[in-house]
């Protein structure tokens, strides 16, 4: 499908965006009238699952006294990283001011969580204040584990060939400085993914597929060779599509190198090791895209949330898969990176998780029950080149759920798909955190 046969005006391009950050993935009653109730609701974190979620409550809730607690002054429009690390837009991009997404009618607390008693049902701040809370929305993201990492700093990033575009905005504008010296030089380019569960998945693929494309585009595919080291034996965790990103691979002569986890770099001489199942080997590179790993906010780890027989190394919180409600604590809830479900750490799981947190907490201080599910949406928009991607789209159990059957095939490159990553997505994004998508 080419841009002339198929050439929607803007407005579809926002609808389409919908469309890609949320499929019919939740089910739940119609917005009902204001619940009067003096509930004290405390939500962790201001990132999408949390503004987004409070923007909701606010005209959900009368009477409620809602308090949100973030550290961070800055919003972090996440899904625009992988663009500003391939040269495509600006840092500033992606950065916005925290309060400037919050409604008025709530208390915001500029300051860390730094501890959880979900016995006493009580919060506390990095700067000492004690929150009581009736009902708890954990919602405070990850953490990037660089100090896993032997070898590396993150001062490192821009110079030695080194890339790490997940670790903000000026970290992916530093990446884009490696990575463009590597594109018109060539050599060997390393593109990791850490063995944790991890936000984005189609991140590394993207990153690795863009800088392929630009060399390409420069002409200097002839100078490059590129590795992508896969934590595992396949490509995507959804087998179909982990199949295409393999035959794609071998269309655009890209290596795979399957269970290859980074465990250490040596920046003077452009060496990484990696822990195989034939134990460890080294690699030489000249540029290495590093994603470290991932794992739940220590507040959290340390708060008795997290699961006690899952994911033990990562932290994430122990929540029902499709009410993301806590099993031990019901009470309390976990939405976005942090939550302990099997998929649903991008920004567009995140679109369709709020309503189902929203839904249940409501009922439960009405009195009744909720009905919203999660099935485990959870979409990528994966970038194949500049100016075409991949809409991939599914749920728990691996299946494709396509927004648009018959516009928008998951598994081809369209142009259609890049628009959407590139420009619609973020008004949609900017409408969730407003609570009105």
């Amino acid at each position: 499908m080419t841009q002339s046969a198929f050439a929607p005006s803007r407005r579809m391009f926002l609808g389409l965006a919908a469309g890609g950050m949320a499929a019919a993935a939740v089910s739940g009653p119609v917005r009902a009238a204001p619940v009067k109730t003096s509930a004290r609701v405390v939500i962790i974190g201001a990132g999408a699952g949390g503004t987004a979620l409070v923007n909701r409550l606010i005209d959900r809730l009368d009477g409620a006294s809602i308090t949100i607690i973030d550290p961070s002054e800055k919003h972090l429009y996440q899904p625009g990283l992988s663009l500003v690390a391939a040269g495509l837009k600006p840092a500033s991009y992606t950065e916005s001011r925290t309060a400037d997404w919050l409604p008025g009618g709530i208390a915001y607390i500029n300051e860390a969580a730094a501890g959880i008693d979900p016995e006493t049902r009580r919060v506390t701040t990095s700067g000492g204040q004690a929150i009581d809370y009736d009902f708890l929305v954990v919602a405070p993201g990850l953490v990037l584990d660089h100090d896993a990492i032997e070898g590396f700093s993150l001062d490192l990033v821009g110079s030695n060939g080194i890339g790490a575009l997940y670790a903000g905005p000026e970290y992916a504008a530093r990446t884009w400085q490696a990575a463009s010296k590597y594109t018109e030089q060539g050599g060997v380019g390393i593109f990791t993914r850490p063995a944790t569960e991890m936000k984005c998945a189609g991140a590394p693929l993207k990153h690795t597929f863009l800088i392929d494309d630009i060399a390409r585009t420069a002409g200097n595919a002839g100078k490059t060779e590129i590795i992508y080291a896969a934590n595992n034996q396949s490509l995507f965790g959804v087998p179909i599509v982990s199949e295409k990103v393999r035959m794609l691979f071998e269309d655009r002569g890209i290596k795979p190198a399957y269970s290859h986890v980074l465990k250490s770099i040596e920046p003077g001489s452009q060496r990484a090791t990696f822990t195989t199942p034939d134990g460890d080997t080294e690699l030489e590179y000249d540029y290495l895209h590093v994603i470290p790993p991932q794992r739940a906010p220590d507040v959290i780890r340390q708060s008795g949330l997290s699961w006690a027989d899952k994911w033990t190394d990562q932290g994430w919180v122990e929540v029902d898969s499709q009410t993301l409600r806590h099993l031990r604590y019901p009470e309390i809830f976990a939405l976005g990176d942090v939550a302990g479900v099997p998929k649903g750490k991008t920004a567009a799981s995140v679109k369709w998780q709020v309503p189902v947190v929203e839904d249940h907490l409501v009922a439960a201080i009405a009195g009744t029950e909720g009905t919203a599910t999660y099935n485990g949406y959870t979409s990528c928009p994966l970038i194949t080149r500049v100016g075409r991607a991949m809409l991939i789209e599914f749920d728990y159990q691996d299946n494709l759920t396509p927004s648009f059957p018959g516009i928008i095939a998951p598994l081809e490159e369209l142009w259609i798909s890049w628009l959407m990553k590139e420009v619609a997505l973020k008004a949609t994004y900017n409408a969730m955190l407003r609570g009105k998508a």
